[in-house]
């Protein structure tokens, strides 16, 4: 017996964890700085940290009132109904749960390369068949409704990132409306948000009150620090959202993670903290890398070094583990985590060092 053909999916390649490398290199995990997975560099929300501690006993139970309460809470946020909110195990789940709603087998989704991996994976999971947009290294991978429109040819779904993963570049938000106005009434829209808050640019969740054909995805693994709880939502338009209870997974969002994430979103010391050190780190990446970079809207900065994977593997050996962007379709890039500001200056100081011996 055998699984179904899967010889058109890709494997979906994570940064590298500090206790993998240790163990490879024979080093100290202690000693070791990881930028390599866009992850928050001052931890989780200390209020979500008390409320799993305060909660742990509830482990025990279904997350009825707690996933409830989260989801009211999310949207009160927002100014929306709950049933907009799709509260799920991470972003990615979002994107599967709104894959299972929209792609019949055969639909063709379009997406953007370099891009987020998962986009063409949770497509092809629901046997719908994956297009792509290119977001040109020659034109700063600036994205505009034309480099999404002339590629589209009746879409069932479009992905668009702002900020980009793993390039940094933002599309405005009359930009996004161009795209929903400008593809077909059966074309949805998905706007993935999930570094929104590292950006003064606006949330297109104002665009999902208006119209049929725009999604959002939100996640709190990066503001928040929640990346270990695997916590996201998805912000549907109202008159389809009753879609979720249909093919969501039932109690999908552990008891726990609804509490840290209800803490979490009381913790806005936190998310200024993380906001303006990622501010921070990359202007200063910008500023002292001996290498070229691009403006980001996000909390990681891509980074032009010739050769990635020898540059990341050096780096890696003097402890600063950063990601070769080679899986996105960038050998020649890296992308760096902004860090605290003592894990940016090593990391500047590594890289520099690694690039000062590779061009000797």
């Amino acid at each position: 017996m055998e699984p179904r053909d899967l010889s058109d999916h890709t494997v979906y390649r994570a940064g590298r964890g500090i206790e993998e490398v240790a163990r490879e290199l024979g080093l100290d995990p202690d000693d070791l700085v990881k930028l390599s997975s866009n992850e928050n560099p001052f931890g989780a929300s200390p209020k979500a940290v008390e409320a799993v501690r305060e909660h742990a006993d509830r482990v025990s139970s279904y997350p009825k009132s707690a996933h409830t309460d989260l989801t009211e809470k999310v949207a009160d946020r927002h100014g929306l109904a709950p049933e907009q909110i799709w509260l799920t195990p991470s972003g990615d789940t979002a994107l599967d749960n709104l894959a299972r709603a929209f792609i019949e087998p055969g639909d063709r989704v379009l997406v953007p390369t370099p891009g987020f991996a998962y986009y063409p994976m949770s497509a092809r999971y629901h046997h719908g068949e994956v297009d792509e947009y290119r977001l040109e290294k020659a034109d700063d991978f600036e994205q505009t409704p034309e480099t999404v429109l002339d590629a589209y040819d009746g879409h069932r779904i479009v992905y668009v990132t702002s900020p980009h993963n793993p390039t940094g570049s933002e599309m405005s938000l009359d930009d996004v409306r161009t795209v929903a106005e400008e593809t077909d009434e059966e074309t949805l829209v998905v706007y993935d948000e999930a570094y929104i808050e590292f950006t003064d640019s606006p949330s297109a969740i104002d665009l999902v009150e208006g119209r049929e054909d725009v999604a959002v995805i939100r996640t709190f693994s990066k503001a928040y620090g929640l990346a270990g709880m695997r916590l996201g939502y998805a912000v549907a338009p109202e008159e389809w959202a009753d879609a979720y209870a249909r093919v969501t997974t039932p109690f999908g969002v552990t008891e726990l993670t609804c509490r840290a994430g209800l803490a979490a979103l009381d913790d806005d010391d936190h998310v200024e903290r993380t906001v303006e050190g990622a501010r921070w780190a990359r202007e200063y990446m910008h500023e002292h890398l001996d290498a070229d970079t691009w403006e980001s809207g996000g909390n990681f900065v891509l980074v032009e070094v010739g050769d990635a994977s020898a540059v990341a593997d050096a780096a890696q050996r003097e402890g600063v583990i950063v990601r070769d962007c080679t899986s996105f379709g960038l050998p020649e890039c890296i992308r760096i985590t902004c860090g605290t500001e003592a894990e940016t200056r090593r990391a500047v100081e590594t890289i520099n060092e690694v690039l000062a011996e590779v061009s000797a």
